[in-house]
């Protein structure tokens, strides 16, 4: 059958019966690509062909062929390409696909959603998002230019995020004169690449997106494309044939994150969510994780009634013959194929904020339906993208790519992302912001994950109170330099000692001749300096002790880690509240001076913010108190008297 003829069948449905050419449209597979490159690649002109050759058919058009078939149906869809292409030219001049600007289109046999990334390199967050839900990429060359850094780093973020499916467009073969030399000097350069980043095979389409050279139809001018030698396909036809990954996805082993726990009424107790991989089927044996109980599943539920099988993309609500604890953030698998568990993971960050990454930082992770506080080590290296080369780094800035050890405050439930991206990729949310700062996949749990567990002792924390008579404190003093903290801290710490307390000061002066000798002042080592501080502090309370520290600590996320140590109540925040300008008129130690002659860099307060609490336990005004004043009031809060 001609394209003539599939169009004219196409129109005649539409016209006559917009009911059963909506259900065929609607029953078609869904394929999502991405196009990406270099800038000026011609991505707007290769979208804006496939849209026009394609007789695309834009969703709101759908919407208005069911209220109007008859007009639709007899005007046609004929759309001119000039406009198509200038209109997704004016995008791109405007920067609206500095984002990624998705677009909607149909054939006879495939809907299709193409994300049009953002060619340049201070945009790959954009990339990766596209790319984070492709089935396919299709990375284009300039047939002038050849292989440039940015062909091979779309390559590597392609490989990196999984997608196995790439077809290689050499475009404009037009201004080549369709030289069969060119094409085959590209794709052995891009051969070479792929090789040295573990890319198993891609598809080589010379094409011309402004022509229409082997978009639809295999053209005239490159008969030697034909031959044995090549596959010989169009990129329209590579697209409409190409594998989904939900159908991959499929056949994979059985996992269900749960959304939420559904019981509309007290005989009802069912567990929704959408299948990530596999198949479910009434009276099949399943393992709760991270818990391990184990039951049989009564019934598939859905809106529309029960089923005897659900697969991977639908969305359902399992009911079990057992009354088993299962809640959001767990995840349903067969019974004798579970999913791992651990609490420490190696993992590949994407970085997509400009604030850095703070190693030590708590950050929430999301990952399935579950939603931990997760911790990240120093970067093991940053990736350059273009070379592929491993480079030492302590954080990792906007845009940038690291191998990190990841640890969450509690064991989950997961899959590596090349096993599965819904178990195995995550992102990283500021926890004062909400704001994305991050996206990873998992690549596998640390040993030490495993082999490392808490051993249980006979003296605990109560013991050790009991023993001393008092209740354990962690008493949190934060301020500028020169507020006063040590001043306070000390005065504090003699008047609990001379009421018999058993006290210890951490003074951040004189932790950093010792256990933090090797720290600096840049955000990144203040954050490990206090995470130091707080997991010693925490000990010394296990002992019973009442700790008194005197650290800028000026960072509220930071003071917040902290205080998720401590059980409730144990945490008491101590803001001593000095104006920078007193305290510069103070500045016992000259540092003041020296920051603003430029000879102390990141000093807080002058090139360093300091976040002021929000709601500390005790707020003292060294400018209304003295020190010895501020320190009465403190020990009667603390004392309750």
């Amino acid at each position: 059958m001609s394209d003539a003829d599939v169009i004219y069948k196409t129109d005649v449905l539409i016209a006559e019966d917009i009911d059963a050419y909506l259900d065929q449209h609607h029953n078609k597979s869904m394929l999502r690509f991405i196009t990406c490159g270099s800038v000026d690649d011609g991505k707007s002109t290769l979208i804006g062909r496939l849209l026009y050759d394609s007789k695309m058919i834009f969703e709101d058009q759908l919407a208005s062929l069911e209220a109007d078939s008859k007009s639709m149906g007899t005007q046609g869809q004929e759309i001119d390409f000039a406009l198509l292409v200038d209109g997704l030219a004016a995008e791109r001049e405007q920067g609206i696909t500095i984002d990624v600007a998705y677009r909607f289109f149909a054939t006879e046999k495939r809907k299709f959603i193409v994300a049009d990334t953002p060619g340049h390199e201070q945009y790959t967050r954009n990339m990766v998002t596209g790319a984070s839900t492709a089935d396919l990429a299709v990375i284009l060359i300039d047939a002038r230019q050849g292989v440039l850094t940015q062909t091979r780093r779309h390559s590597y973020l392609v490989h990196l995020l999984g997608i196995r499916n790439v077809i290689l467009a050499v475009n404009k073969m037009d201004l080549v004169d369709y030289s069969q030399d060119r094409f085959d000097e590209i794709v052995a350069d891009c051969t070479d690449f792929a090789k040295s980043i573990g890319m198993e095979e891609f598809m080589p389409i010379p094409i011309s997106g402004l022509k229409g050279d082997n978009i639809v139809t295999l053209s005239d001018t490159m008969p030697w494309y034909s031959s044995s030698e090549y596959t010989g396909t169009t990129l329209i036809n590579a697209l409409e044939e190409a594998p989904i990954n939900t159908a991959r996805m499929e056949e994979a082993k059985f996992r269900m994150p749960v959304q939420w726990v559904n019981r509309p009424n007290l005989d009802f107790r069912g567990f929704s969510g959408q299948v990530a991989s596999g198949r479910i089927h009434p009276g099949d044996a399943v393992r709760v994780l991270p818990s391990g109980k184990t039951s049989t599943v009564k019934e598939v539920v859905t809106f529309d009634g029960n089923l005897d099988e659900a697969v991977a993309g639908q969305s359902v609500t399992l009911t079990l013959n057992d009354e088993i604890d299962c809640s959001r953030g767990d995840v349903i698998t067969l019974a004798d194929e579970p999913v791992e568990v651990a609490d420490q993971f190696e993992a590949t960050i994407v970085w997509m904020t400009e604030d850095e990454m703070l190693p030590g930082r708590p950050y929430i992770m999301k990952v399935g339906t579950n939603r931990v506080s997760a911790t990240i080590t120093e970067p093991k290296y940053e990736v350059n993208v273009n070379t592929t080369e491993q480079l030492p780094a302590r954080t990792l800035g906007l845009n940038t790519i690291g191998v990190c050890n990841i640890a969450t405050d509690r064991p989950i439930p997961f899959d590596a992302y090349g096993d599965n991206p819904d178990l195995g990729g995550f992102i990283l949310i500021d926890r004062m912001t909400n704001q994305t700062v991050g996206a990873g996949l998992i690549h596998f749990a640390l040993r030490r994950a495993h082999n490392i567990h808490w051993q249980a002792v006979d003296v605990d924390r109560d013991a050790h109170a009991a023993q001393k008579n008092q209740q354990p404190a962690l008493l949190w003093f934060t301020g500028l330099s020169g507020s006063g903290k040590s001043t306070i801290a000390n005065l504090v710490e003699q008047k609990l000692h001379a009421l018999g307390k058993h006290t210890f000061l951490l003074d951040g002066d004189n932790v950093r001749h010792g256990l933090n000798k090797d720290l600096g002042f840049t955000d990144v080592d203040r954050v490990e300096n206090i995470r130091r501080i707080g997991e010693v502090a925490k000990l010394m309370t296990d002992a019973g002790l009442i700790v008194l520290t005197a650290f800028i600590s000026p960072f509220i996320a930071e003071r917040r880690m902290v205080r998720e140590m401590m059980p409730e109540g144990e945490f008491i925040e101590i803001h001593v509240d000095t104006p920078l300008e007193v305290a510069e008129q103070r500045d016992v130690k000259g540092l003041y001076k020296k920051a603003r002659s430029g000879e102390l860099k990141n000093f807080t307060g002058i090139d360093s913010p300091y976040e002021a609490p929000e709601n500390a336990e005790i707020t003292v005004d060294t400018v209304a108190l003295s020190a010895e004043e501020a320190a009465d009031v403190i020990v009667a809060r603390l004392l309750g008297s």
